[in-house]
């Protein structure tokens, strides 16, 4: 059980070893890099290479670790009480079970994704220490402890918006998805335009590239903005000369789908003023 990339999805040679390593240790894989890189997309890419389900789990700032085990819903069971609902006489009926516990009782192996871990609280990753090392927990409102059948692959993504603690890094295999080169982005555009032309391309990738290596950029574009950038262009039926004739200095053709705030354009607005002599 190996994984290689897909079809849909270029995976480097050192993202592929990471993947691997970390089935083989069974400890969870931390993917860092910029928004855009494809973290998300790679824990789907995996489980679709390897023909298993994934249960995905996505943190936001105010999830518990809780909850990614189960929930105790005492609230219903009270107003349940009150009305005389024979349901208050088993427990479970008021037990919502969690990401972790779907992927522990989940029939043959599954890939958990934990998507953005750093969104929640600094303790969330501290929390769900025991549960992912022992691969079990226990419902103490039943009495009952689930533990996994088989050992899922967990893929946790993270955009370093907080420090993870240094228990948690112990436990798990690290990789950084670098920012893909000039090469590695013609392939994954190649992979979702096959038929793009060559100059085309050529001139725009050059473009984005001076952009994302410009000084004072707030927020360089990603990958998954390249590929809307690039959509947008086929769609208008431009060519390099259209990518080339404004001059570096001056805002990109559709430059909405490269620059995402206000600063950055005004950035490329006082270059172009200034390379007019500030005329």
């Amino acid at each position: 059980m190996k994984f290689t990339g897909t079809e849909t999805y270029v995976a480097t040679a050192d993202l592929t070893v990471a993947v691997n390593a970390a089935v083989t240790l069974e400890r969870p894989l931390l993917v860092k890099g910029e928004p855009g890189t494809g973290k998300t997309e790679l824990a789907r890419q995996v489980a679709a290479s390897l023909g298993l389900p994934i249960i995905e789990w996505h943190v936001k700032s105010t999830t518990r670790a809780q909850q990614g085990l189960y929930e105790y819903d005492a609230v219903s069971r009270l107003r349940d009480s009150q009305l005389g609902d024979e349901r208050v006489n088993d427990v479970r009926n008021y037990i919502r079970r969690g990401k972790l516990w779907d992927a522990f009782v989940s029939e043959g192996r599954s890939v958990l994704l934990i998507d953005e871990i750093d969104k929640a609280d600094i303790e969330f990753p501290n929390d769900l220490l025991q549960e992912l090392d022992r691969m079990e927990f226990h419902v103490y409102e039943t009495g009952e402890t689930v533990r996994a059948q088989r050992r899922p692959i967990v893929i946790i993504t993270s955009n370093n918006e907080k420090e993870l603690p240094d228990a948690f890094l112990r436990r798990c295999f690290f990789h950084y998805i670098s920012f893909p080169d000039m090469e590695t982005m013609r392939r994954i555009v190649d992979v979702h335009f096959p038929d793009i032309r060559e100059s085309l391309l050529t001139a725009a990738l050059t473009r984005f590239y001076e952009i994302r290596d410009m000084s004072g950029l707030k927020k360089k574009p990603s990958t998954s903005e390249v590929l809307d950038w690039l959509k947008l262009l086929l769609a208008e039926d431009l060519s390099a000369e259209d990518l080339r004739a404004p001059g570096k200095d001056a805002l990109p053709r559709l430059h909405g789908a490269l620059l995402k705030n206000e600063q950055d354009v005004h950035l490329f607005e006082r270059l172009a003023f200034m390379a007019r002599g500030g005329r």
